[in-house]
């Protein structure tokens, strides 16, 4: 494993242990070199996936994307961070046992909006404003709107 911060290509790793749900490996390693630390996680891969975006482009699958897009969407919510990532786990577990390799960028946004909406009312506002690409006010209103007929729209003064 190379180090990150001095490029060295042989470190040494000074601990090995499970993560909570045991879905990796966290290794602490120790470069020679420069003497830093740093932590490494070691995860089981299904399957490779590739994207397939809007504009026809493909890339790898990303799993530390979705994970950054959910930690936006969660900030400041009183969501634990280890719940993120078994969610993101769960997530990239339901995408790899589909049997697809190549999965639309519209899938993954959907499925996150899903598990987001079971975990924060708030975080799945805040994702679907971006990921529905709202444009004014009135786009929050609705999709609130939406999400509780009887709440009718959101009070000015919020």
């Amino acid at each position: 494993m190379r180090c990150p911060f001095c490029g060295h290509d042989d470190t040494q790793v000074k601990d090995s242990r499970p993560t909570e749900d045991n879905a990796a490996i966290r290794r602490r390693r120790f470069c020679p070199i420069c003497n830093a630390r740093f932590t490494t996680f070691e995860r089981v891969q299904l399957r490779e996936l590739t994207v397939a975006k809007s504009n026809g482009q493909r890339e790898q699958f990303d799993r530390d994307k979705v994970l950054r897009s959910m930690r936006i969407a969660l900030r400041k919510r009183p969501i634990d961070a280890d719940r993120i990532d078994r969610v993101v786990n769960s997530l990239v577990r339901q995408l790899e046992s589909s049997g697809e390799n190549e999965i639309p960028t519209k899938t993954i946004g959907q499925m996150v909006m899903g598990h987001l909406a079971a975990l924060d009312q708030v975080a799945y506002v805040r994702y679907a404003s971006v990921y529905k690409d709202f444009t004014e006010a009135s786009d929050f209103n609705e999709f609130v709107g939406a999400l509780e007929p009887d709440a009718g729209s959101i009070p000015a003064g919020r």
